[in-house]
């Protein structure tokens, strides 16, 4: 049995927001601006990593996820905070070299699916275009669009395509080390519930031996909370961390564009902590990029942190959050109008909230691309609105782009 699909079947919506699936994409092209995307797949939850504790609305829709500055959040502008996950980043906001867009979404709404709401973020289109139809993603028609591109792409184990970049430009594959590690107890109950089902519990009995493997290594002994706790400012021994070296090396060459996934945001119980080392991990890859690069290609560069879809405005009873709708946009490097969260803030009453229970959408997430793309490389809003997004309304820019 093909193990992709196991896990499929096995993990669930999961798998979308796992470690496993780490994609690295890369091209070059003569121009010397650079765009770098990153995708958070899991769905990060912007009411935490950028805190509106101003809405008076939202200390009452989050019991345990205490917010604002009195609970150790940085202010931003006596509105925002920013989540202290993210404390690393605060000198880059000081610097005007880091922004957020909040209340910001995909077309996608109401199903909440990581796969479908994935997909149609690299795609980039809107949902009048069937699945089937979304063929090519919204990066590799955008290098499609500029002359004298030449792409390589990677991608990371377990990952056969990577839809940002499927489209007519050729395609390589890099990855870093990644290891499947289960723990004890999910690999009990594979056992059991594939005990008398033989075509899953042989599957189910490879991978538990080959997690075993893995899991005994040398190199793997230290569990992750604890590896996270050690870890100082910029650490540089997580898959994302190697990828943003990866990446920087690259960039500091002939490469102008690059993407690559950060996972693990599907934060449905105990999101407090996992919030802290998601967050933390994301400061650190984000600052080794800027590190990396040098203040030269650091100020013609741009960073989009991207996510499927926003998580619930109310915690839900395991301490975390659910599936949503709006969420908030991370973009950084010296080429942004930085020290200001950009958009229209809807409010958190019972009746601003989306379905009653989600952040209300007020920005198409697009746009922010959009308008990054035609300040870093010139592109017309037309082709942007057509050939890039097709069906988006670009509208009025708000000036993300110095």
């Amino acid at each position: 049995m093909d193990r992709r699909l196991f896990l499929n079947g096995v993990l669930g919506c999961s798998l979308a927001a796992s470690p496993l699936v780490t994609p690295v994409t890369l091209a070059s092209a003569p121009w010397d601006t650079r765009l770098v995307v990153i995708l958070l797949r899991g769905a990060m939850d912007g009411l935490d990593a950028v805190q509106p504790y101003g809405d008076p609305d939202l200390a009452g829709l989050r019991r345990t996820l205490m917010t604002g500055p009195e609970h150790g959040a940085l202010d931003l502008d006596g509105f925002y905070a920013l989540h202290p996950g993210f404390s690393a980043l605060k000198p880059m906001w000081d610097a005007g070299e880091l922004a957020f867009a909040h209340a910001v979404s995909t077309p996608y709404r109401d199903a909440r699916s990581h796969f479908d709401g994935q997909d149609l973020l690299e795609a980039g289109t809107g949902m009048d275009v069937p699945r089937a139809a979304r063929t090519t993603g919204w990066l590799n028609r955008f290098l499609q669009d500029m002359p004298g591109v030449q792409l390589k792409t990677a991608y990371a184990i377990g990952v056969d395509d990577l839809t940002i970049l499927r489209g007519g430009q050729e395609v390589s594959r890099w990855s870093p080390d990644a290891r499947l590690r289960l723990s004890t107890q999910a690999q009990r109950l594979l056992e059991v519930v594939y005990h008398d089902d033989p075509l899953f519990r042989d599957a189910a009995l490879e991978a538990i031996t080959i997690t075993q493997a893995l899991r005994d290594a040398p190199e793997i002994e230290a569990d992750e909370p604890a590896m996270m706790a050690g870890m100082a400012p910029a650490a540089r021994g997580n898959p994302a961390a190697r990828m943003a070296e990866f990446a920087a090396e690259r960039l500091r060459e002939d490469t102008r564009i690059a993407a690559f996934s950060v996972n693990g945001w599907d934060t449905h119980a105990r999101q407090a902590g996992a919030m802290q080392r998601r967050l933390g991990g994301l400061a650190d890859t984000i600052s080794i990029l800027r590190e990396d690069l040098g203040a030269e290609i650091w100020g013609k560069t741009a960073v989009l942190a991207m996510t499927e879809f926003g998580r619930t405005a109310r915690e839900n009873g395991s301490k975390g959050t659910d599936h949503g709708t709006a969420g908030a946009m991370i973009m950084a490097g010296g080429s942004i109008r930085g020290g200001k969260v950009y958009g229209t803030w809807p409010g958190l009453s019972d009746a601003a909230l989306y379905e009653g229970r989600d952040l209300m959408p007020t920005r198409d997430v697009r746009a922010y691309a959009g308008w990054v793309m035609r300040g870093l490389f010139g592109l017309q809003s037309s082709r942007i609105e057509t050939a890039i997004f097709p069906g988006l309304d670009l509208e009025a820019d708000p000036g993300v782009i110095l």
